[in-house]
């Protein structure tokens, strides 16, 4: 059309009209677009025409603004303008309302703003929309100016106070009561149910109720709506009686409840948890009131929250039967409760039907299941529906964000989860702690400690204060690499910077310093707690007590846990089933029924995790029948199965060579609905590849993957452990580059993995190379990179190299573990370097190592080789001392020591110690008497011994027999010699 020329900016406003405009000039420049193209001349408009082409034009505007394209309405306005076209009032009027009803408030400005310029006179109409828009605006200074400057009605006085509300200025509000009465106008139902509302909001109910009190005694009539604000008012705050009380006034008054009071006094029964008012209100109708989808999603939602998903279905299909379609709430809260219950695949597929029934998934559903895929270790379903989002163009908000920001760290994709948290940091109103937080929680996990150090210093820099849970990241992080100095600077650090540790912090402490056996300074931490006035929580008390059980002191740890409730701490379910389990692993089955048994009576009912930890000791027991009848248990007490219980019994049957049965209780887990998770898959590959069927391996992986679950760290450890027991290098490194195109994020766990296999085969220059590959991907050698190289230079004999390698992990300052300086001195043992193992000894003892149940066992066994006899035995009193058991085979080399010089009644006695502390001995301790009492001619003993080899099943060895038939062939004792041996042959020894 020729009117659509090219045209010029607007000229600047006429401010020569009234008050308005001058207050028009403290309003920043409108956000219409101007239009750099050169202008065209005008056409000129017959002047009976001009009314009909500005009818025009704002009819257009309107269709515009209804459509949502507001960009097109801008221009036509703007043209319509530039064309001198002046609609009537009653035109310019429906613009107004259709900008400030589309939210474009600028705009509001600029129409009103011209408006004013083309009619002297404007009404109130104009000047209540206009209002309107600056209280949405929070402007409301100026609102109060054109209040006082213009002709106004009561619904400018109740839309302003309506602003005021919004801003939290009740008090305010109610001052206008009294200009209201001085320029007379009337105060009506909607002035006194606005700020009744802002009292509400502010959670000032009391004031609120009063003025409603002191308003209605006025002469105002309470209606519906006051009603249903103050009847909501007081379901938010839980005093839903006096809600219903209120409801009970309303009847008295002759005013019937609509479907928003009932919905309201529904939600407030869901609020305080009475879910049987909540449903008995609806299947009563007691308010004569049919329920509408609000009322069920209500009811739905609150089910779904209290993990009663059975009682939420039933109400989804009572409200599709009554006719009432479920909307996107409604299937979105079905999908939280689905989801929270670990029922994502029955989530994802009401997912898919949601769409089959028109209803369009909003950002909620989507960020539940993402959420959720990513928490199931189901990344390629979650990044299938971001993708799936981007393409329907649903925003991202901070939620979706942080989720993906969790999910990327919790995949090990730090790349995109630095992308994510550049977007997420650009959100207003986000919590950038929290957010800077998350991330180096992610390095950490990583074990990119220095990234997360290089984030915590770009806080500090950037004024972003570094909080509890901040230095917690970092100090699990440093506990989990075994760098347990630099955790304990940063807790230092932390006290420093005025940021107390709370609980879980000492609780991390605890564990890392109890996990790498440094036991007395566990107990410092614990006491530096309760100096601190912190008391022991249930979290605190599971990390004492299952540090002292996985260190073998299970006696101190029921000691501790009668002491900690002696003090009036309640133990929980968590508590009471780590202590049964630790009695269970010590094999003190009795104490352990004990412990169950005073759980029931304190009125505790023992869970599935109670019963799985029943289940996992009978299988470590090797008794996997005896841990079927307590999975019947578990469906006899109406208990689901969860992945814990099928995973222990499909790992036991795993590890005793049944893969075949372990195959049938995955039928039943997925039968269940119970999908086999990444535990389920890693325990059936190891599995065949323990039977060496490798394609069937190769088949889970694959539908593994198709399951849209990545390998992890531990399945490729077992991988590569299956191919490094077959002594297959290339399969080693064929593997791990299958997994990793199969998603592995390749971590120092990853290489790790890769490195130890290596070493178990010998080879160790392999292994050398890769650790190299990896400092150059920036990943630092950690205290386990070390461990496999010293292993491997063990087994294969370099015993400099293993030093030249612990050497360098010591300039690193890397403390080796108890496990690394074991297989030291174990190398040195092997090699009869006894003073050099001394030596190392002392200094392990000298760095805070303590040493264990496999050094002592080492030190005295290698010093007994020797012929070290005082060394041997002073050891073996220390370590039994301190509470640490012999092996055999540590029994067996000092009885070897004493027998090999005839001291026979010395290995006796170790012989009977042995027993007394209830080891077997084996066939080789017999070996050893038999041949040190034949040296020495002692037939009884000798015929003793063989007695009992011989009720044992033990067959004496071809040099026992040797030694038998050297000492009883001597002269005069051939016949001797020749019935025992003809003894042995008989019993077929």
């Amino acid at each position: 059309m020729a009117v659509f020329g090219r045209v010029r900016n607007l000229s600047s406003f006429s401010t020569q009209r009234g008050g308005s405009l001058r207050l028009l000039s403290l309003f920043a420049s409108s956000s219409f677009r101007s239009n750099p193209d050169p202008p065209v001349p005008f056409p000129s408009f017959p002047r009976d025409k001009a009314q009909l082409y500005a009818s025009f034009f704002t009819t257009l505007i309107e269709a515009y603004l209804s459509c949502g394209r507001v960009w097109q309405a801008e221009d036509t306005f703007y043209r319509m303008r530039q064309l001198g076209l002046n609609p009537s009032l009653r035109q310019w009027n429906r613009l107004l309302f259709k900008f400030n009803s589309s939210g474009l408030i600028p705009q509001v400005q600029l129409v009103y703003a011209e408006l004013l310029r083309c009619h002297k006179t404007l009404n109130v109409f104009s000047h209540n929309v206009f209002i309107h828009a600056l209280c949405k605006a929070g402007r409301l200074k100026i609102g109060l100016e054109v209040l006082r400057s213009e002709e106004i009605d009561a619904v400018t006085f109740n839309t302003f106070m309506w602003g005021l509300c919004e801003e939290g200025m009740v008090e305010t509000a109610v001052g206008l009561l009294s200009e209201m009465v001085k320029r007379g106008v009337e105060v009506d139902s909607i002035t006194c149910n606005t700020l009744v509302k802002g009292f509400c909001q502010k959670g000032s109910l009391e004031n609120g109720e009063s003025l409603m009190g002191m308003l209605v005694s006025g002469g105002i009539d309470m209606d519906i709506v006051g009603y249903n604000t103050l009847i909501d008012a007081h379901c938010k705050l839980g005093t839903v009686s006096d809600a219903v009380s209120l409801m009970e006034d309303m009847r008295n008054r002759g005013l019937a409840a609509d479907v928003i009071s009932y919905n309201t006094l529904v939600n407030g029964f869901c609020r305080t948890g009475e879910l049987d008012m909540a449903k008995t209100l609806l299947e009563e109708r007691t308010l004569g009131m049919e329920p509408n989808v609000v009322t069920y999603t209500n009811l739905i939602g609150e089910y779904c929250r209290q993990d009663g998903l059975q009682d939420a279905f039933s109400l989804y299909e009572e409200m599709v039967k009554s006719g009432i379609l479920p909307d996107v709430v409604t299937y979105s809260s079905l999908i939280n409760g689905l989801c929270r219950s670990g029922r994502l695949s029955e989530g994802y597929l009401l997912f898919r039907e949601m769409e089959k029934m028109g209803v369009t998934p909003n950002h909620v559903a989507y960020s539940t299941l993402i959420h959720s895929c990513f928490r199931d270790g189901r990344f390629s379903n979650s990044l299938a529906l971001q993708c799936e989002m981007a393409v329907r163009g649903i925003p991202f908000d901070k939620v979706l964000c942080s989720t993906l920001l969790y999910g990327y760290l919790k995949m090990g994709r730090l790349d995109e989860a630095e992308e994510i948290f550049q977007t997420i940091s650009d959100h207003q109103g986000v919590n950038r702690t929290v957010v800077c937080s998350e991330l180096v929680d992610g390095y950490c996990k990583a074990g990119r400690m220095k990234d997360a150090e290089l984030v915590v210093s770009e806080m500090l820099t950037r004024g972003i204060g570094a909080n509890v849970v901040t230095y917690s990241s970092l100090i699990h992080g440093y506990c989990k690499n075994q760098m347990l100095d630099e955790a304990s600077d940063y807790f230092r650090i932390m006290e420093e910077e005025g940021v107390p540790p709370n609980i879980y912090s000492f609780c991390t402490m605890i564990d890392g310093f109890f996990k790498n056996g440094r036991e007395a300074e566990a107990h410092q931490i614990y006491e530096k707690m309760v100096k601190d006035g912190l008391r022991e929580n249930e979290f605190v008390l599971d990390v004492l007590v299952n540090g002292l059980r996985k260190n073998g002191r299970v006696e101190d740890a029921c000691k501790l846990f009668k002491d900690v409730v002696d003090k009036g701490l309640v133990p929980d379910l968590v508590n009471y089933t780590s202590l049964m389990d630790g009695l269970f692993k010590a094999g003190d089955v009795s104490a352990a029924f004990g412990v169950g048994q005073q759980m029931m009576d304190k009125g505790l009912t023992p869970d599935v995790a109670v019963y799985n930890v029943f289940i996992n000791c009978l299988c470590k027991l090797g008794k996997t029948d005896q841990a079927m009848s307590f999975y019947t248990k578990i469906l006899d007490m109406g208990l689901s199965p969860d992945h814990v219980t099928y995973n222990t019994m499909i790992g036991s049957l795993c590890r005793e060579g049944k893969v075949e049965e372990a195959l049938n209780v995955k039928s039943e887990m997925t039968k269940t609905g119970t999908n086999p998770n990444i535990t389920t898959y890693n325990a059936l590959i190891g599995g065949l590849l323990a039977e060496r069927k490798v394609e069937e391996a190769m088949d889970f992986l694959k539908e593994m993957a198709s399951a849209g679950l990545h390998p992890d760290p531990s399945t490729h450890r077992k991988v590569l452990r299956s191919c490094s027991m077959a002594r297959n290098i290339d399969s080693i490194f064929r593997m791990h580059n299958e997994m990793i195109k199969m998603g592995l994020a390749v971590d120092r766990t990853v290489y790790n993995s890769l490195i130890f296999s290596l070493c178990l085969v010998g080879s160790t220059g392999k292994a050398t190379a890769v650790v190299k590959d990896m400092v150059e991907k920036g990943i630092e050698a950690d205290i386990f990179t070390y461990k496999a190289l010293i292993l491997g230079y063990h087994r294969s004999g370099h015993l400099k190299k293993a030093f030249a390698v612990y050497n360098e992990m010591l300039e690193k300052g890397l403390i080796p573990d108890v496990a690394t300086y074991n297989t030291m001195l174990q190398s040195l043992s092997t090699a009869g370097l006894m003073q050099e193992a001394e030596e190392l000894l002392i200094e392990m003892e000298k760095k805070g190592t303590i040493p264990n149940s496999i050094t002592y066992n080492t030190m005295v066994s290698g010093h007994a080789k020797k012929g070290n006899k005082k060394e041997s035995i002073r050891l073996y009193c220390e370590m039994v001392q301190k509470g640490f058991v012999p092996t055999v085979g540590t029994y067996n080399a000092l009885i070897s020591d004493f027998a090999r010089v005839g001291m026979m009644n010395q290995a006796k006695e170790l012989f009977n110690e042995m027993q007394r502390r209830r080891l077997t001995p084996s066939s080789s301790t017999y070996d050893i008497l038999v041949s040190g009492w034949s040296k020495v001619s002692n037939g009884a003993e000798v015929r003793r011994l063989l007695t009992e080899m011989n009720e044992r099943g033990f067959v004496p060895h071809a040099t026992t027999i040797g030694n038998i038939s050297n000492t009883f062939a001597k002269p005069g004792k051939k016949l001797f010699a020749k019935n025992l041996l003809k003894s042995f042959y008989k019993r077929e020894f």
